[in-house]
């Protein structure tokens, strides 16, 4: 991977975590700048994957550039989760193959493991499974890592963490999730 000048970039490891809004946010920010240069991404969502939000729309606007991949059973134990443990187990061990077979593949400049933190925070993968994918990471490929909890051990391995605090949220006046700004 080369920029203009023809200078070899180095591959960053970039982690978006806290308990505030906006880390799939700032990694998807981080998706439409790469757009911009032609770059072709790999955005796999752990957790998730149940739920239709906007995001998911917008992201197909950015096709062929962004490839997509949905491999959660949805948000686990919360809200209308009636799946077994082990059955969120499982998208997200097989999210972790896809992700090294992604970053194995060097198509892609820019690969973000969104709600990966979140996954392993609730045992859905491991401490182990998580370390293969960045030994697994060649020296040129950008991987971003969100969700809250992040490891003390990945955050001191990243080169780039950002903690997204939160300090007011409207949920506390009781108003809920919007679209188009929450989901």
């Amino acid at each position: 991977m080369t920029d203009n000048n023809n200078t070899a970039k180095r591959g960053l490891l970039i982690v978006y975590t806290g308990n505030g809004k906006g880390k799939t946010t700032a990694a998807l920010g981080m998706c439409v700048r790469a757009v911009g240069y032609n770059w072709h991404i790999c955005l796999i969502q752990f957790v998730k994957g149940s739920w239709k939000y906007g995001e998911l729309k917008g992201l197909k606007r950015l096709e062929p550039n962004v490839e997509l991949h949905l491999v959660g059973e949805g948000f686990v134990g919360i809200v209308d989760d009636t799946k077994d443990f082990e059955e969120h187990q499982k998208a997200a061990k097989k999210g972790i193959e896809l992700a090294v077979e992604k970053i194995r593949s060097r198509k892609y400049p820019l690969v973000i493991l969104d709600e990966l933190n979140v996954a392993l925070d609730l045992g859905l993968v491991s401490d182990e499974d998580v370390e293969m994918i960045l030994d697994e990471c060649p020296e040129d490929v950008n991987l971003v890592i969100t969700g809250r909890s992040a490891r003390n051990w990945l955050i001191e391995r990243a080169d780039l963490v950002t903690e997204m605090k939160e300090i007011k949220h409207p949920y506390q006046k009781g108003i809920t999730a919007q679209k188009g700004i929450d989901w």
